[in-house]
């Protein structure tokens, strides 16, 4: 198979996919902090790696699962309200929890204008809903037994809620929905982004491994979020009074010094936690107390 202009058929490469549109930053930061450095993300739909055996293309999320799927890409990050959209049959390697605005999963909620009489989907029994996950959103009212007509909607969807009985829109927040007097009355399904691969790279010893190679990596930059490092020296006796200070389920790091009369601790803690702890740490005998970001946390 040509792809990329490129004859990959007796090449070691692996075609991966990335979400175009509001997740590409946050996937670019997040591959950055993987140690995988993206470069030309803005002005090509090729951008280049520092991985010679990656080749990389962004597409739309929602086409992503149907191209892994088809074997066109041999693995791709996208959401999980689009794998099920698509109905694509791919295998799915791990979920990556991020996504464009928090850490939050997203969801597809029902919503309704303040003013309607709704307060259930079974309400709306005999209505017209918009949105763009048309597939889902039918399965979820046949599910209920609800009668509806689900109309695609071309963006803008919230605009579309007074002019229909509802709509199935993408959330993190729920502020725009507030902003523009609507009201959530389900949650149609809750999404989180994935790393797929198409099953038969699956089955190629050098895919799989650069696929699984690539879900560790991701997956350390996720877990090193919101953890800072932390380092000092503790004299011998202080040491029982340092330990107790250090929340009880963190287990450090104690490495002998040239001075037999010190330590040195080591420990990873939640950001939030540290700027109560190091002054604390300090008034029980820590010294040389040192705090730095992470960029991966393998579990």
């Amino acid at each position: 198979m040509a792809v990329y202009g490129v004859n990959v058929a007796s090449e070691r490469i692996l075609k991966l996919g990335l979400p175009a549109g509001s997740l590409q930053k946050a996937t670019i930061e997040l591959f950055d902090k993987a140690g995988l450095h993206i470069s030309d993300s803005k002005r090509s739909y090729f951008p280049a790696v520092d991985d010679e055996e990656i080749h990389l293309v962004y597409l739309r999320a929602q086409e992503i699962g149907r191209y892994v799927g088809d074997g066109v890409l041999d693995a791709g990050i996208t959401g999980f309200d689009w794998i099920r959209e698509s109905a694509c049959d791919v295998r799915e390697v791990c979920e990556l929890p991020y996504s464009k605005a928090t850490s939050n999963p997203a969801r597809w909620v029902l919503a309704v204008p303040n003013e309607s009489a709704a307060t259930r989907a079974e309400d709306l029994a005999g209505g017209i809903v918009a949105t763009e996950l048309v597939g889902v959103t039918k399965r979820y009212f046949d599910e209920k037994g609800v009668h509806v007509k689900v109309e695609f909607s071309w963006g803008a969807t919230e605009v579309k809620a007074r002019l229909v009985d509802a709509i199935v829109e993408l959330t993190e927040t729920g502020t725009s929905l507030r902003a523009n007097n609507l009201r959530i009355i389900d949650t149609v399904i809750v999404s989180t982004t994935r790393l797929i691969a198409n099953k038969g790279a699956w089955q190629d010893d050098f895919k799989r491994e650069k696929i699984e190679n690539i879900a560790i990596l991701l997956q350390a930059a996720i877990a090193a979020r919101g953890m800072v490092g932390l380092k000092m020296n503790v004299r011998k006796a202080d040491l029982d009074a340092v330990l107790r200070v250090l929340p009880a389920e963190k287990s450090p790091t104690v490495s002998s010094l040239a001075d037999s009369e010190y330590v040195a601790i080591e420990v990873i803690l939640d950001e939030n936690v540290e700027r109560t702890l190091v002054p604390a740490l300090k008034r029980a005998g820590a010294s040389g107390i040192i705090t730095y970001p992470l960029n991966k946390v393998i579990h």
